[in-house]
């Protein structure tokens, strides 16, 4: 009964319109007061769910991608990548991919990524002969590169959520390849649809011009060197790299490039204090949500069933992935990582899975729900940037849908991809 009112007031409250994170602080704390427990109890939890050192690095992260996302340093990427990828068939397809991928591992976030770059390439493509609906749905499926390719503050909130036991660091070296297999796997589908609908191709610039575009780039990719870096060499740990990173950030902008207005930095520090406050709230009342999961068994319960239908791991897998994009269609990523790593991870891990794999596998499904109605916050942003209709953008997005699940099932099914690169560094 107490899981059925947890479950039931939570599915009631985001039906009718309560952000989630709310919703479940309400479902916690009448849960608790039917159990009979203090009242107390969910603001314990809830606290216990944001006492975590590693958490301080989120707002660093976030502030850091705002400046990025603010400061200009998406114009020297769009041009370097331009005179890297730009003379292949459906030049801008690619460099849309490309930038996505070099400023997903800048900011770490999405939604910067479709605002900042989509606003410079979408018109672009589309002055160029490009479908308005194709420009728009590479620029928001190759945006979700940036929750996996490090820095991610998703991977922190993952990390916090399986118990604190895994290395963020070790979580940041994992999302590389499986981040670059993304944007390759998006790339082959933009070529292939390019090449049907003899989209142009820009002109090699020749290596002169590469060379200088490189320079111009190369500070503003310097912030991915400081912050990862400074984790894998162990000078920084994950939070003071994220202070670090914003700091460089804060200068390269504002004194290096000088792009950096002080009514944008106003805008930057505002909507990281908006966005942060978010972030800690969700994970907050998440605590207590995921506290009471565990108390009425939950992950065993779901276990047992998943195990009941078959005992192949590929299967299990299989239903894990169904049920996590499903979920993805309908609730905020943030909230899922904490909901269902809990759930989730242990499964995985008696199948013989790593938490490091999991975690990547877990990000990557998630982030497709960031693509897909009724809950896509990508794809919202994404049309609204591009100035095209969620409906229309949708009847063209699936050979992208299809290139994410390839890399999702590649990462789901083969260790090494996750793994590899962590075990070399380590």
């Amino acid at each position: 009964m107490g899981l059925t009112i947890l479950l039931g007031i939570f599915g009631l409250t985001v039906v009718l319109g309560l952000p989630v994170a709310f919703a479940m602080g309400i479902a916690a704390a009448v849960t608790f007061a039917y159990e009979g427990m203090p009242l107390l109890m969910t603001f314990q939890r809830s606290v216990a769910g944001v006492s975590s050192f590693s958490l301080l690095a989120i707002p660093f992260f976030i502030f850091a991608g705002e400046l990025m996302m603010h400061g200009g340093i998406a114009q020297h990427l769009v041009r370097f990548a331009t005179t890297l990828v730009g003379h292949v068939r459906g030049g801008l397809a690619t460099v849309n991919i490309f930038s996505s991928m070099l400023f997903g591992g800048i900011s770490g976030s999405a939604i910067a990524d479709i605002s900042a770059l989509g606003s410079i390439l979408i018109p672009v493509m589309k002055e160029k002969g490009y479908r308005p609906d194709f420009a728009v749905n590479v620029t928001v499926t190759s945006s979700i590169a940036g929750i996996v390719i490090p820095p991610s503050h998703n991977m922190i909130i993952f990390a916090v959520a399986a118990g604190g036991g895994i290395s963020v660091s070790k979580l940041f070296i994992a999302g590389v390849i499986p981040g670059i297999l993304m944007c390759v796997c998006l790339a082959i589908a933009a070529y292939v649809i390019a090449v049907r609908h003899n989209y142009p191709s820009e002109a090699f610039p020749g290596w002169r011009e590469t060379a200088r575009a490189a320079m111009q780039a190369l500070p503003g990719l310097f912030t991915a060197v400081i912050i990862v870096g400074g984790v894998l060499s162990g000078v920084f740990t994950v939070t003071e790299s994220g202070a670090f990173g914003a700091i460089y950030a804060l200068v390269l902008t504002a004194v290096v490039y000088r792009t950096l207005s002080f009514e944008a930095f106003v805008t930057c520090v505002t909507s990281s204090v908006r966005t942060t406050a978010m972030v800690m709230i969700l994970i907050a009342f998440a605590g207590s949500f995921a506290w009471l999961l565990a108390l009425y068994d939950v992950p065993t319960a779901l276990s047992d069933a998943l195990l009941s239908v078959s005992d192949n791991p590929i299967v299990i897998l299989l239903m894990i992935n169904v049920i996590l994009l499903m979920l993805g269609m309908i609730m905020d990523m943030a909230a899922l990582i904490l909901i269902c790593t809990p759930i989730f991870l242990p499964i995985a891990q008696g199948l013989g899975m790593d938490p490091i794999q999991f975690g990547i596998m877990l990000l990557i499904n998630l982030g497709l729900g960031l693509c897909t109605p009724p809950v896509g916050t990508c794809l919202f942003v994404g049309c609204a940037v591009g100035k095209v209709k969620i409906e229309t953008a949708l009847r063209t997005i699936w050979p992208f849908y299809l290139a994410l699940l390839v890399a999702l099932l590649l990462v789901t099914y083969v260790p090494a991809i996750s793994l590899w690169l962590p075990s070399i560094i380590g």
